[in-house]
C-alpha cells in the first residue's frame, strides 16, 4: 500500500536536534501525526513520473534521491496446533533535505535521513495486540539500507537476506520487552509491479505517484515470542515496497488498504483513497494476481467496498470500520472481511489501525476464504 505516514512532530523534533544530540525514541501520541506528502515544497528531490523496470537486487535497497520510502512486511502465522498470530514489521526512510555533498567538518551525528520502524504482534488466542516503534537518524550506523546483500535496519530491528530476479529470501528480526519476532521468508510467486508497470498514480498532477512493487506471497517460518513464551510458527507474508516524493492531492483524507491471500492461491491488493466528501478517489486501485501468475489491474470502479461493523478505540476515541464486504464483480469475488481482533490500533507517533484479518465468501469456482491485512488511516 502507498503509505505516506511520517510522524511530523517526531521527525521535526529529531531533525531540529542538531548534530550534537543523540537519537531519541518517542512516546505514543494520541493525535494522528500524519504528514501527507505534497503539502510543502519538494524542490531538489526526484519524482515518480515514468514507469520503471525494476532491477534486483538494486531496487530492494534504498532510493535516497526520493523523499520517502518504506519496506512493509505483514503476515499471518500459526503454530502446529493452530494458534494464530499476525505480525507487522515496517521500516520508513524520510529525507530531511535533498542529497548533497557532506562537509568535511560535519559532525558524526549529522544526517539527512530519518528512519522509523514499527513492530506489532497480534496474539489472537491471548486477545492482545502489542505495537512498538523506533525512531532514529541515519548516523553512526544506527539505521540504513543496503541492497547486496540486503540489509535494512533501525538499531537491532532488521531485514537481512538476498534477492535476485524474482527470488527473494530474507530474515526478519525484531524484539521489545514483551515480544519478539524471528522469521525466514522465501518468495513463492514472482514480484508484482503495481500501477502502470510500477508507476502507481495517486493523483492527477505530474509526480503525484509512487514507484511500487509487491512480493505478494512469501512462505514464512520461524518463532514468535510473547511474554517469554516462544512459539514455532509457519505462515504466509506480504511485502510492499514504495518510494516517492509527492503523491497526495488536496482533498484526500485517508485510505483503506487490503492485502489478502485467497484460498484458491490468488492474491488481492486494493486500496481506496478517501476524499473529503467521503467518496473514493478515482485514483484508488490495486491488483488481482491469479494462482498461475496472471495479473489483473484493478481500478477504482472495479472493486465495491461496504463497511459492515466499526470499532471504537478506548485509548483514542476514534471509530474504525474494521469489517467490510469486498466485491470484485468482474472476477466473481465476494468476501466478508473481519479482523482477528478488533483492537489492532497503533497509537504511536503515527496513529492508524492495521491488523490481521480473515475472510469468507465466494469466488468464480465456489466457496472462497482468505487471510491478510487491513490498514485504515486518516480516521479522526
Amino acid at each position: 500500500m502507498w503509505r505516506v505516514m511520517v510522524a511530523a512532530v517526531a521527525l521535526g523534533s529529531l531533525a531540529a536536534c542538531g548534530d550534537a544530540v543523540s537519537p531519541q525514541r518517542y512516546a505514543p501520541q494520541q493525535s494522528t501525526g500524519l504528514r501527507l506528502l505534497g503539502t510543502e515544497a519538494e524542490d531538489g528531490f526526484a519524482r515518480a513520473t515514468e514507469p520503471r523496470e525494476f532491477v534486483f537486487p538494486a531496487d530492494h535497497g534504498s532510493h535516497p534521491e526520493f523523499r520517502t520510502e518504506w519496506w512493509y512486511f505483514t503476515g499471518n502465522l500459526a503454530t502446529a496446533q493452530g494458534r494464530h498470530f499476525g505480525f507487522e514489521l515496517t521500516f520508513f526512510r524520510y529525507a530531511i533535505a535533498p542529497m548533497a555533498p557532506r562537509p568535511e567538518d560535519a559532525s558524526a551525528w549529522r544526517a539527512d535521513q530519518i528512519w522509523m520502524a514499527h513492530f506489532a504482534i497480534t496474539d489472537t488466542q491471548g486477545k492482545q495486540f502489542i505495537a512498538r516503534e523506533r525512531l532514529t537518524r541515519e548516523a553512526l550506523g544506527l539505521a540504513g539500507a543496503a541492497a547486496d546483500p540486503l540489509h535494512v535496519w533501525v538499531e537491532d530491528w532488521a531485514i537481512t537476506g538476498e534477492g535476485r530476479g524474482d527470488a527473494l529470501h530474507v530474515n526478519l528480526a525484531a524484539r521489545d520487552d514483551m515480544s519478539a519476532l524471528s522469521l525466514s521468508l522465501v518468495s513463492t510467486v514472482p514480484h508484482v509491479a503495481q500501477g502502470e508497470r510500477g508507476l502507481d498514480a495517486k493523483g492527477s498532477g505530474s509526480g503525484n505517484a509512487s514507484l511500487y512493487y509487491s512480493v505478494p506471497r512469501l512462505a514464512a517460518e520461524g518463532q514468535v515470542t510473547i511474554a517469554g513464551e516462544r512459539f514455532d510458527v509457519t505462515g504466509v507474508a506480504w511485502l510492499d515496497r514504495e518510494w516517492s516524493t509527492s503523491a497526495l492531492e488536496p482533498g484526500t483524507v485517508g485510505w483503506d488498504w487490503f492485502a489478502l491471500h485467497l484460498s484458491d492461491g490468488s492474491s488481492l491488493m486494493f486500496y481506496r483513497l478517501r476524499t473529503e466528501s467521503a467518496g473514493a478517489s478515482p485514483y484508488s486501485g490495486g491488483t488481482l494476481v491469479a494462482a498461475d501468475g496472471k495479473r489483473t489491474r484493478l481500478n477504482a470502479e472495479d472493486v465495491a467496498l461496504m463497511p459492515l461493523d466499526e470499532w471504537r478505540s478506548a485509548a483514542t476515541g476514534v471509530r474504525y470500520p474494521v469489517a467490510w464486504r469486498l466485491e470484485v464483480p468482474g472476477s466473481g469475488i465476494e468476501l466478508e472481511v473481519r479482523p482477528y481482533l478488533e483492537d489492532q490500533e497503533l497509537a504511536l507517533s503515527v496513529r492508524y489501525w492495521e491488523g490481521a484479518v480473515h475472510a469468507e465468501g465466494r469466488g468464480p469456482l465456489g466457496p472462497l476464504g482468505a487471510q491478510g491485512y487491513l490498514e485504515l488511516a486518516g480516521y479522526e
